[in-house]
C-alpha cells in the first residue's frame, strides 16, 4: 500500500469509528453511560458497580480529527526505548530501558550510546527512564534523568544531572540530585516522569512500588513512595512546598496518594497534569495541586488485576481528590504532552497520552478542567505507545514500548 493510500485507509478508518460511536449509544444497563450516549469506550467495565462522582468523569464522547497526517519512522532497532525528548536542532534524546541514552538525528541517524551515565538497576520495570532539557539548555546543555538506581536495600527512584557535550557523545559533571526514600528491593512502579514548571522547578513523579506490603507509603509523609516531588534543578526541596517545616514529612513533596505516574505535563497556563495507572478500571487524569491528596490506595476507581477489590477502598471520601477523568477499561497511559504547536491547529491545547494495554495514542480534549473529547489514534499499527513529545517543529515524536523499538515523527501530510 502506498504512504498516501495508507493515510487515506487511517483516516476512513478513524472517521469510521468517530461516526459509529456518535450514533451508537451505550447498553441501557450500563450505570456509567454518558447522558448522550455518545462514548467512544463501549466495552464493559471491570469495576461496573463503580459509578462516577460527576458527568463526564469517564467515558468522554467520541470526536475524530479531521486533518490529515504522515506516521514516519525515525529509528529503528532501539531497545525497550523508554522517554524521547526533542532538542532544539531537530534531533532527539531517546533512553532505553537497559540503561543506554542516544542522540537521534532528525533524519534518523542513531548515534551510539552516550557515555557518563550512571549504572542502572534494569529488572523488571526498572532501568534507564525519563530524559529532560534544563529550561537553559540552549546555553548551559544540562540534561536531567531518572533512573532506577542500585541501592543498599534494594533500589529506589533517582534523578541525575549532566551537561551533554556539543558533539552528543558524552556527558559531564554527572552528579545525582535526588534519590527517592525508602529503597525497596522490587521491580514494579517506579513512576518516573520529569516536567519543569514556569516557576523553574523540577517535578518528579514516583510510584509506590506496587505490592500490598508497601504500597500503604503513598499516604505517608515519610516516605516518597507514590509522590509527586517539587525540587530546584540542584535537586533541594523546592521553596513554598507544602511540608516544608512539618515535623516527620519529607520537605521535597508536592502532592500524595499516587499509583504509578508515567505521564507528566504542564498545560498553556501553567497547571500540572499526570496521567496514572490505577488498578484495573482505575487509570486516572488528575491536575495536580500544592498539598492535595490524590487517594491511593484509600480512594480509587477500579480493583486489583486478580479481580478482587482493592482492599478497604472507596470511591469518593472527604479530603481526598477525585480526578478529573478515569478510564474503565484502563488503557496502561505512559507518556503525556499538551500540543502547543502551529503544524496541527485543530490539535491546539488537546493533551496526548500513551496508550500501552491497547496500543493507540490517545488525544483529549480539555476545556474547564473537564474532559469533553476523547480519540484513539494509530490504532492501526498495534504499537505499544510509551511516551509523546512535541518537537520544535510542531510535530509529535513517539516511541514504542518493544525490544525492537522505534521512534515515530507525527507531521502533517506531505
Amino acid at each position: 500500500m502506498s504512504r498516501s493510500k495508507e493515510i487515506l485507509f487511517s483516516m476512513v478508518v478513524l472517521a469510521t469509528l468517530g461516526t459509529a460511536c456518535n450514533h451508537k449509544g451505550m447498553p441501557q444497563d450500563d450505570p456509567i453511560q454518558t447522558p448522550s450516549g455518545c462514548s467512544l469506550e463501549t466495552r464493559q467495565a471491570n469495576a461496573p458497580e463503580q459509578k462516577p462522582a460527576f458527568a463526564g468523569q469517564t467515558r468522554a464522547c467520541a470526536m475524530t480529527s479531521t486533518t490529515a497526517f504522515t506516521v514516519d519512522v525515525l529509528a529503528k532497532g532501539l531497545e525497550t526505548p523508554w522517554a524521547v525528548e526533542p532538542l532544539p536542532n531537530g534531533s532527539l534524546l531517546v533512553t532505553e530501558k537497559p540503561g543506554r541514552l542516544r542522540l537521534v538525528s532528525a533524519t534518523g541517524a542513531t548515534g551510539e550510546p552516550i557515555t557518563g551515565l550512571p549504572a542502572v538497576d534494569a529488572r523488571g520495570q526498572g532501568g534507564l527512564l525519563d530524559v529532560a532539557l534544563s529550561p537553559d539548555f540552549a546555553s548551559s546543555r544540562t540534561i536531567f534523568w531518572t533512573f532506577a538506581e542500585p541501592r543498599s536495600g534494594g533500589n529506589a527512584t533517582s534523578v541525575a544531572r549532566g551537561v551533554l557535550s556539543a558533539d552528543g557523545r558524552s556527558l559531564r559533571d554527572v552528579r545525582v540530585i535526588f534519590r527517592a526514600l525508602p529503597t525497596y528491593n522490587g521491580t514494579l512502579h517506579y513512576g518516573s516522569r520529569l516536567a519543569f514548571g514556569l516557576d523553574g522547578m523540577l517535578y518528579v513523579t514516583l510510584g509506590e512500588r506496587s505490592v500490598p506490603e508497601i504500597r500503604p507509603q503513598a499516604q505517608r509523609l515519610n516516605s516518597h513512595m507514590g509522590k509527586v516531588v517539587r525540587i530546584t534543578p540542584d535537586g533541594a526541596p523546592a521553596p513554598g512546598n507544602p511540608f516544608l517545616g512539618q515535623a516527620g514529612a519529607l520537605p521535597e513533596i508536592w502532592s500524595v496518594g499516587h499509583r504509578n505516574v508515567q505521564s507528566a505535563a504542564f498545560d498553556a497556563e501553567g497547571k500540572l497534569w499526570i496521567v496514572e495507572m490505577g488498578p484495573q478500571g482505575g487509570d486516572e487524569l488528575n491536575l495536580v495541586e500544592k498539598g492535595k491528596n490524590y487517594g491511593w490506595p484509600l480512594v480509587t476507581y477500579g480493583e486489583e488485576y486478580s479481580g478482587d477489590p482493592v482492599p478497604n477502598a472507596v470511591t469518593a471520601k472527604e479530603g481526598f481528590e477525585q480526578p478529573v477523568y478515569y478510564w474503565d477499561p484502563v488503557i496502561a497511559p505512559s507518556g503525556a504532552q499538551f500540543y502547543t504547536g502551529t503544524a496541527f491547529p485543530e490539535w491546539q491545547g488537546n493533551l496526548f497520552i500513551g496508550g500501552l494495554k491497547d496500543k493507540f495514542l490517545v488525544r483529549l480534549k480539555i476545556e474547564n478542567n473537564k474532559v469533553t473529547g476523547e480519540e484513539h489514534l494509530l490504532t492501526d499499527r498495534n504499537q505499544r505507545i510509551r511516551d509523546v513529545r512535541q518537537g520544535p517543529d510542531g510535530a509529535l515524536y513517539v516511541v514504542t514500548d518493544q525490544a525492537n523499538g522505534e521512534l515515530w515523527k507525527i507531521s502533517p501530510q506531505r
